[in-house]
């Protein structure tokens, strides 16, 4: 049997009803499931390939039993969705305001994973009204309350300002997590540095502290989170900053390569090693024939993985710090700040970090 979105086909009666081609006799009191909040379902029209009510199924004429059977998922009271529907971070967001008010928006973690920020695992959804009286308790769902909001619409979901959705982070995320997004927000477009940093200004209430600070280390040119935990290892021990993605070459012989991180005055370099971004042999060649001509110039290079940073980041400073010392980096302290201990405390790499 044929089940999802593919069998049903909308039908309009003479009154205007949206029914299912497929449709039988509905009993909307038999096994009646109370949907908290807003009732959505008057004059939307029902389409299964997007969440919807228990009301608004029964009106269309799916049975009680056929909405507890596997051709629907419950994503949350009173909330379906056909069963071969992707249950995208965009569904999952319209499906989490199914029961609020229209002015309501996905925020915090749900807007972001619909901007495609890197985040840690997070559960739930997050939505955010506009009033006190718009709020209620629907499992999975966390809802907060921001009476002022800058909102933008993506394929018809409300969701959260980028910059907005910064701020709202910062109330969920640690300081390198953070730092993480915001460097991934600014990779390929300086101009959202300069947005970030007058919208956090100006920003006050929950997170706004948080994410100035966070910002402050924020910086343009990263390319992966891995890449900003590594740096963010190397200055919350107290190091001096290492400039990133700096070309390095000789002007003269129009040579120039690029590393993740460097000090020029002393010829050192600091690299992540993705070996899973290696996708081509002649990528993996031209990595090796890169760092013998660095050598040849006089330049020594560090290359780190990601057990260096999760695993055990104390040796990884250990080995940073005693070239730093022994290229007499002006400012290098004799002792490592223990700052960085909070932030990366020595822990299993997570699988496939990047």
């Amino acid at each position: 049997m044929v089940s999802g979105p593919s069998r049903w086909r909308l039908w309009i009666t003479s009154a205007g009803f949206a029914g299912l081609s497929d449709s039988v006799g509905v009993n909307a009191s038999a096994g009646s499931e109370p949907v908290p909040g807003v009732d959505k379902s008057a004059g939307v029209p029902f389409d299964p390939l997007h969440p919807f009510t228990r009301k608004q199924g029964l009106a269309a004429g799916i049975t009680p039993n056929r909405l507890r059977g596997p051709g629907f998922v419950r994503l949350h009271t009173g909330v379906f969705a056909a069963a071969d529907v992707a249950l995208t971070p965009l569904i999952r967001a319209e499906a989490a305001l199914m029961t609020y008010a229209d002015s309501a928006f996905a925020s915090h973690a749900t807007a972001a994973r619909i901007a495609g920020l890197p985040l840690p695992v997070l559960p739930g959804e997050h939505v955010t009204v506009l009033a006190q009286k718009d709020r209620h308790r629907l499992a999975g769902v966390v809802c907060h309350c921001a009476p002022r909001a800058e909102v933008r619409t993506v394929n018809g979901v409300r969701v959260s300002l980028i910059e907005q959705n910064f701020v709202e982070l910062a109330t969920l995320l640690t300081l390198v997590d953070l730092v993480v997004v915001g460097d991934h927000l600014v990779r390929k477009n300086p101009g959202g540095l300069g947005r970030l940093q007058r919208y956090c200004a100006k920003a006050a209430g929950p997170g706004a502290v948080a994410a100035r600070r966070a910002l402050a280390y924020v910086r343009t040119g990263v390319d992966s989170p891995m890449e900003t935990r590594l740096r963010m290892l190397i200055v919350l021990a107290g190091l001096p900053e290492p400039l990133v993605n700096q070309l390095v070459g000789e002007e003269s012989e129009l040579d120039f390569r690029k590393y993740d991180m460097c000090w020029p005055a002393i010829k050192l370099i600091v690299e992540y090693d993705g070996r899973q971004h290696v996708e081509r042999q002649e990528q993996w060649e031209s990595d090796i024939d890169r760092r013998e001509k660095i050598d040849d110039d006089g330049w020594r290079i560090l290359v780190f993985i990601a057990k260096d940073v999760y695993n055990t980041p104390g040796n990884t400073l250990n080995r940073i710090h005693r070239q730093l010392l022994a290229r007499r980096l002006p400012g290098v302290p004799t002792q490592l700040s223990p700052q960085w201990q909070m932030h990366f405390p020595g822990r299993p790499a997570p699988q496939g970090a990047m």
